[in-house]
Order: C-alpha cells, then structure tokens, then sequence
C-alpha cells in the first residue's frame, strides 16, 4: 500500500478552505493507502506565536482532524515537534539544500514580503524542513495544493541528490493535485488563497465561527458583473462560491448552475449560506463531544509509532553518511 502524508499547522483560526482544500481529500484517502497526518507545529514558528495559546492550537488542530473523520484505527496521526528525527534530517538536508533553490521559492517571496519585519532563517529554510517531513517516512504521494508543488519538487531535488551522493536511501514522492477544492480563495478577493493569516475577518469562514456569523460572510462575499449563476474563468469570485457550494453540498456544479438558472446573486447566497451553516453545525456538534484527554493519547500513540519509523530511517541515514561507527 503507498503511503500519503501530509499536515497542517496549528492556529487559532481554521477555515473551510483548510478542510475542503487538504482534510477533505485526507479522509477519502484513508481506506486506499498508508496515511500519516501530522500537526506542523514547527512550521508554525516561522511567524510569531504565543506560548500562552500555542498548545491549545496544537490540541485543537489534531481535535479537528478527529471530529472531520481522520481515524487513528487507519491513519496516523501525531504532532511535528514529538518526532526529533524531523529536525535531525532538515539540518543533513540543509548541507545539500542550495541556497539558490531557496530563494526560487515562490512561497518564501511572498512571505517575506508579507512578514518585512521577520524573514526569519526558519522561513527561508521552511522547504527543507517540510521535505523532511517527507522524505522521513518513504512517502510516496503528498496531497497539496497547486502553491506547494514547487515544494515537492525541491524535496525530490533533495532526494535524489542524496541518494546519487550517498546511495539510495530515500523514496521519490510526487504531489497529488486535486482539480477541484484544492485552492479555496477569499471571499474578499477571489485573487488569492482563503487565508488564516487575512487581517480581514470577511476573507474566510472559520469552522468555529457561529453558523448566523458565516451566513453574514457569504452574503457579503464580492460576485463578478452581471446576474448569471454560471462558472468560469471570466468569473473567479463566482466561481469560488460555486466550488464552496459543490463540495459541500456534494452538488455538481453544473447542477447547481441549473437550480439557480434566472435567479440572482442573492438567491444564490442564501442557498450557499444554508449549506454552510449546515455543515458548520454538523462540525461543531462533533468537535465539541471530543475531550482533550482522548486527543493526547491519540497523540501519544501516534508520536511513538512515528518515532519508531523516522528513527529506523535516520540509522539508515547515517549509516550513508559515515555519522556511525
């Protein structure tokens, strides 16, 4: 059976584009392959968090993965920052990385210019360690969106190389790119990703937003010119909607281009916003019922099995490398 990972990382604020864009996919996923999803508390220290919140955000993010289906019965599940291998692997990898290749990432440009006042060295460094992550457990598949395969690529360039200096140690992965969903994008502007990190609350839906408060945000939502119900390139923010609407009501888009044929934007907000608060209800009732307690022992469980994993890679590792003797 191939093996999937991937992760998310640990804030305050998860949106649907964090669950129709990546957990979504995760949970089809489970019954077909060997399925390792991690919580990326590292990754999440390339910007400024607070020690006060930022465990709660850990537990919260690995709670949501529990309450959208993600079974530790099938899947494993474990946070970043419990496994060393992970920081033991980036700094080997960091010794081939070229920094040239670094500063082609596309995703580090626009970070730092988000972040002026801390490009740090973990942000920079950000690919290595996610390839790490990769390369640690012999993935072979990494569900992501559109803006992260040029991260898959450079782990394959880190792969590859090590294997033709040292021998072949590491499996090649490739990215799994859905065609839908894969990039949920602003309510405010459908021109970029639904993000987190918006400063303005109207961007995204967050999961633990109250039901009557989303309803809100999608009736303000910005459309395109015109009145017609209908998806296309000449449409991003209508478009948008429409993938919202489809992958949550399990809808073809085609067919909900037929219901709302004559009908104007409105009529069509409101029809999105009762599946939205439908299936943020839904949510919420399941998350709400599962206690921390049992999130850390899933976690426990998960972090010990990793751990047996990425360290009978690292021995492997070092081995290559002439580290043992």
């Amino acid at each position: 059976m191939k093996r999937v990972f991937s992760g998310i990382q640990p804030t305050n604020i998860l949106h649907i584009g964090n669950y129709l864009g990546a957990i979504k996919n995760w949970i089809e996923l489970q019954d077909k392959y060997s399925c390792i999803f991690s919580v990326v508390d590292l990754h999440a220290m390339t910007v400024k968090t607070d020690p006060k919140t930022f465990g709660d955000n850990i537990l919260m993010m690995a709670k949501t993965y529990l309450a959208f289906g993600i079974d530790p019965k099938k899947s494993l599940i474990f946070r970043q920052s419990e496994v060393p291998a992970h920081t033991e692997l980036t700094w080997i990898l960091n010794t081939i990385a070229k920094i040239s290749e670094l500063e082609r990432m596309t995703q580090f440009k626009d970070k730092a210019k988000q972040h002026k006042e801390n490009v740090n060295m973990g942000l920079f460094g950000y690919p290595v360690l996610m390839a790490s992550d990769i390369l640690l457990y012999d993935t072979n598949l990494v569900p992501v969106g559109e803006d992260q395969v040029q991260h898959i690529e450079l782990t394959r360039t880190l792969a590859e190389r090590f294997n033709r200096l040292y021998g072949e140690t590491f499996v090649l992965p490739e990215p799994m790119v859905k065609k839908h969903g894969a990039r949920i994008m602003g309510l405010d502007d459908p021109s970029k990703k639904m993000s987190k990190s918006s400063p303005n609350a109207g961007n995204y839906i967050a999961l633990l937003d109250d039901p009557a408060v989303a309803s809100k945000k999608i009736m303000r939502a910005v459309t395109d010119s015109g009145s017609e119900i209908k998806s296309g390139a000449n449409k991003p923010a209508l478009t948008n909607l429409l993938v919202i609407y489809s992958l949550l009501s399990g809808k073809d888009i085609k067919d909900i281009e037929k219901e709302y044929a004559g009908k104007g934007y409105a009529d069509f907000k409101k029809g999105l916003a009762e599946v939205v608060s439908g299936f943020l209800s839904g949510f919420q009732k399941k998350f709400n019922v599962i206690k921390d307690s049992d999130v850390r022992d899933i976690l426990a469980d998960g972090e010990k099995k990793a751990n047996e994993i990425a360290e009978r890679k690292m021995r492997d590792v070092k081995t290559k490398i002439g580290l043992t003797f």
